[in-house]
């Protein structure tokens, strides 16, 4: 039997609910609701760590990060196989188009498994950066800020000073469709299709970003005292954002109107590159995944970003169509990122090399995995947030608050209500920390325990002052120095010092 191609199909930051056919009525995705109609949903599916490069790299290894010691955006740590090295050698041709976030020691262009890549990754030398060098290309050199200005502006609405034809969403289809029309046809082929949108900025092109009005977008989830259910993580997000001197809800409406607008923009390229597919008659022998790095808060709770597992944040979308498959089906177990990669070499006969944390999605809808709950991850130590997960409950531990969750999902399942301080669910919180600490103990990641509990730290807070810990993540390349009116706000070495994995150890 031919072995099948594989597409993975991965956006940056989208959450769960922006789907037409998986329940948004605000939201057009034709090309995603025919998947939806073609193919397998798992509508409780979860990242493993709700932040970028530990996300990513746990979906490519299949490990959870307590297992590859990823727990932030940061260095990957050397030596782990991703699924593209196992594919390629065991005859596919490989290709990763978009964002890709490899940061290894040995080298920022790492290809990891990858036969070719084009890539548009700030951490990238603008020079090797396909995507810019295109910008370039076309008359676009006075663009600096190519995927949206950060900074300040991260999270403030902006138009996209591309053009749609090259904005990079459409630039990642075009790769993928190049990389078809020339890959070679006597192999099977592996493609990551991975769209950086909607990751902010929320930066739609002309016309998209008229796609959808401010005023018809709905408010952001606030139950009664939103502050009750944010951690930490969430303060310091919404400090570095930019987005904690009061919520303004036209501005959040039209963050949510330009985020909605980048989805359905990536919808609309991902339709461009599924018919060429079609017409070359790829389809027919493809497996497809589309799914997520993580979420983003959109202002749920009086948040934004993601670093947290409540839904917002932690639940993507993830969508199974392959050759034969049950059609429209929802598979309703929770799973995870890991998962992917058992999935892949499931279907492609390939025996596994190592014990992974994940299982295949496969085994999920058969009913042969025995996988009771998943796990999840972020931080280590006194940043640490952990978070188990089953059909009737999710229990979330924050290390640098000292604060336990636990949300009841059948009675409860918008996470608007905190039940593990009440003496009805103090026996549930129990069972699902211990279950929690248990699989950390028999795994032998012992450094969030102490005997048989979490190991305290002392509780972190965000300091009063409104200044503290605003951060610039822009590129040093769109930087202004022009002679004669240089300023100290724009030197390099200030935007070099104001990371913040240079900072946040200091809250």
């Amino acid at each position: 039997m031919e072995r099948p191609n594989i597409l993975l199909v991965f956006t940056d930051q989208q959450r769960f609910d922006t789907i037409e056919a998986l329940g948004n009525p605000v939201i057009k995705t034709p090309v995603l609701n025919k998947l939806v109609e073609n193919g397998i949903t798992f509508t409780r599916a979860y990242t493993p760590c709700p932040v970028c490069a530990p996300a990513r790299y746990s979906m490519h290894t299949g490990q959870m990060p307590h297992r590859t010691d990823l727990f932030e955006n940061g260095r990957m740590p050397e030596g782990r196989k991703s699924f593209m090295e196992v594919l390629k050698e065991n005859g596919y041709q490989t290709f990763g188009a978009g964002k890709m976030h490899f940061s290894f020691e040995t080298g920022k262009s790492t290809m990891w498994g990858f036969d070719q890549r084009a890539v548009c990754d700030e951490n990238e030398r603008l020079e090797k950066n396909e995507f810019y060098q295109n910008c370039k290309d076309n008359g676009y050199d006075h663009v600096y800020d190519y995927k949206g200005v950060r900074g300040e502006m991260y999270y403030i609405p902006q138009v996209s000073q591309l053009p749609e034809r090259l904005h990079h969403s459409a630039w990642t289809a075009d790769s993928t469709i190049k990389f078809l029309k020339g890959r070679e046809e006597d192999k099977p082929f592996f493609a990551m299709t991975s769209f950086e949108k909607p990751h902010p900025p929320f930066e739609p092109p002309v016309p998209w970003n008229k796609l959808y009005r401010g005023p018809n977008m709905p408010l952001p989830k606030r139950p009664e005292k939103p502050e009750a259910m944010q951690t930490l993580w969430n303060q310091f997000q919404n400090r570095y954002k930019y987005r904690d001197q009061g919520m303004d809800d036209n501005l959040i409406r039209q963050m949510k109107a330009y985020y909605y607008a980048e989805i359905s923009f990536v919808d609309y390229n991902l339709g461009r590159l599924l018919k060429y597919m079609e017409e070359d008659n790829i389809l027919d022998n493809t497996l497809i995944i589309y799914t997520s790095d993580h979420g983003e808060m959109l202002g749920d709770y009086n948040c934004f970003g993601k670093r947290c597992f409540l839904d917002s944040a932690a639940r993507i979308p993830m969508i199974l169509q392959y050759p034969g498959c049950e059609e429209n089906k929802k598979c309703n177990t929770p799973v995870s990122l890991i998962d992917i990669m058992p999935t892949f070499l499931e279907f492609a006969g390939i025996p596994a090399e190592e014990d992974y944390s994940g299982v295949s999605l496969l085994k999920i809808l058969d009913g042969t995995s025995n996988r009771d709950m998943i796990i999840g991850q972020y931080e280590q130590e006194g940043y640490a947030s952990y978070m188990a997960l089953n059909e009737e409950y999710k229990y979330i531990y924050s290390a640098p608050d000292n604060k336990e969750f636990l949300f009841d999902l059948t009675i409860d399942p918008e996470e608007t209500r905190n039940k593990a301080y009440s003496p009805l669910y103090f026996e549930k919180t129990k069972e699902m920390r211990d279950q929690l600490i248990n699989y950390f103990k028999q795994e032998g990641y012992m450094t969030p325990i102490e005997e048989n509990d979490w190991k305290k730290f002392p509780i972190k807070e965000m300091p009063d002052d409104p200044d503290a810990y605003l951060l610039f993540q822009d590129h040093e390349s769109s930087i202004p120095h022009i002679p004669g009116y240089e300023t100290d706000a724009n030197s390099k070495k200030f935007f070099k010092f104001a990371w913040y994995d240079k900072l946040y150890h200091k809250v």
